[in-house]
Parts: structure tokens; sequence; C-alpha cells
């Protein structure tokens, strides 16, 4: 294939994921969200494409092209204009603008190199993991790989360390594994927030073969993430609680906060701080507990009272 058919079918592609992405972002706004009455014989979910380009103050015709994915270049206040009409958030407003490839848009160059982390085995990064217990902390790829981790992450995620390297996803595992081994308590919220993020990243990588076989895998094992990658939900990470339900049956809430390393901008090092006195002591007892027994033993052990508990 010569290079120009590939910038062809990178730029078709892109067109593609921004057609879909305007469309799906018109359909989820009622018109009681921007003052337009509603009315009965409505049989378009959510905004009319017309209505959409009257709010942006731009032509109808050219709106639909746009949103049909045809070869036009949106301006940045144009774009601007049509994010406020389908009242998207910044980080959407960023993916608009990344998947428009207009000069200067954040990410909106691809770069495999981007995602090689720090390497797990750095003596740096191990001590800055290790000094951080009994606060669990893991470094986790952009496609949230687990690339790295401390005794109190393996503590609260037994299960996970147990995986080969290769395999230790949190996607994956979110979307494959067995419900009673599933450690998140509200675990649609999460994948929800998780899946919103993934798609931020893979508009950095379109035409990544890495990420698009990934995406075709997950697919393909999870008809449910297929159903929500299908959304084109886009979500920045931030600072948020959750609740872990751990290997002993008890539920302990943290909250997570992401900090990007600047050897790796593609990796985010995750750490749980517990909400709490009744987490913290949670935590430290199942880093007491899997320093004792290791990962293997704090999973057989399970919930107190079980067989082997």
């Amino acid at each position: 294939m010569s290079a120009t058919t590939r910038s062809a079918s990178a730029a078709a592609a892109r067109r593609g994921e921004l057609a879909a992405f305007l469309r799906l972002r018109r359909e989820r706004i009622t018109p009681q969200d921007v003052g337009l009455p509603g009315g009965p014989r409505r049989r378009t979910p959510g905004l009319r494409r017309e209505e959409v380009a009257e709010r942006a103050g731009v032509g109808v015709a050219w709106y639909t092209w746009l949103e049909q994915g045809r070869a036009i270049n949106p301006s940045v206040q144009v774009l601007d204009a049509i994010a406020g009409a389908l009242l998207l958030g910044p980080a959407e407003r960023e993916h608009l603008r990344r998947l428009a490839d207009v000069p200067g848009a954040a990410g909106s160059a691809e770069s495999p190199a981007a995602e090689i982390p720090v390497p797990p085995g750095a003596k740096a990064l191990h001590t800055i993991l290790d000094s951080l217990n009994p606060l669990p902390a893991g470094l986790v790829g952009a496609r949230y790989d687990v690339l790295a981790f401390n005794d109190a992450y393996a503590a609260l995620d037994p299960r996970m360390v147990l995986l080969p390297p290769p395999e230790r996803n949190v996607l994956w595992r979110l979307f494959t594994a067995e419900r009673e081994s599933q450690p998140l308590v509200d675990w649609e919220r999460e994948v929800s927030f998780m899946v919103g993020h993934l798609r931020a990243e893979f508009g950095r990588r379109l035409q990544d073969p890495q990420w698009q076989a990934y995406i075709r895998r997950l697919s393909a094992a999870s008809p449910l993430f297929a159903e929500m990658w299908a959304r084109h939900d886009v979500l920045a990470p931030a600072t948020h609680r959750k609740a872990f339900r751990t290997v002993d049956g008890r539920e302990v809430t943290i909250t997570a906060t992401g900090f990007t390393p600047a050897e790796a901008p593609g990796t985010k090092l995750w750490i749980y701080t517990p909400d709490g006195p009744d987490a913290e002591r949670v935590l430290g007892e199942l880093l007491a507990r899997y320093r004792r027994l290791g990962a293997a033993g704090l999973v057989a052990a399970g919930a107190p009272g079980r067989p082997g508990g």
C-alpha cells in the first residue's frame, strides 16, 4: 500500500469516526435541553440536523455533509460553534477537534512511541510504588494494561496479579471475567468511565494497528463492550471515588487519583487513598494478609467462613 493510499484510508477512517460521534451526540439531546418544543410528531431521536445547524450558525447542507463523513475542513471557530450546539463537555470538545484534524488539536498527531511506558523493572519506579504502601498504587497504560504495581495494589486485586503479565488488562478482565470474581461494586458506572476514557485515547491513535486489534478482540469477546463502544462516549480521566469488593467479602471505598509520569505520557500512575478510617483499616489488613499468604493464598483463603478461609 502506497503512502498516498494509507493517508487517504486514515483520513476516511477519521471522518467516519467524526460522523458517528456527531450523530450520536445529536441524538442524545432532547429539544427541551436546548429550549425547543418537543411535539408529538417528531420522528428523529434528539435534535434534527437543521436544528443543530441553526444553533451553530452553519448551513444545513454543510452540517449534513460533515455528519455524513464527507471530505470537508471545518475551522476551529465552526467546530466550537457545533460543540456549543451539541452541549459538548471539555473532553468531548477536544475529541471533536482531534477527529476533525484541525491544526493544533491536542494529541492530534498519532505517536506510537508515546505508548512506551517507563520500564516496569526500573528501580526508580518500584521505589516510588513501594514507598506508597499501604496505599494501593499501579502504573496503567492508555489501554488499561497494568504495567507495574505495589503490594497494596496486589492485595486489593490479587486475581489480577495472578494473570501472566501480558494478560493484565483491567478492561479485558472486567468485561470477560466471571461475575463472582469482579472487584468493582458499582461495575457499570466504573466501566462506563473507563470505556469513555478509552474512546478519547483511541481518538489519538485511530491508525495504530495494535489499538485496532485490541478493540476488535475485546468487542468480539464481550458484546456488552461492543455496545458501549458503539455509543462513542468520551470522558477525561479524573479523580473519583469507587468501591472495591475484596477477596474476603468486604467492601472498601477509595479515592482514585491519577498522575501522568513525564517520562511516559501514555500512562497513568493511579494512587488509591482510603475513604475514612474503616477503609484504611481494611487496606492495612489486606496488605498484611497478602504479605503473609501471597496472591494465590489470599484468593484461596477467600472470605471468613468459606472453605479455606
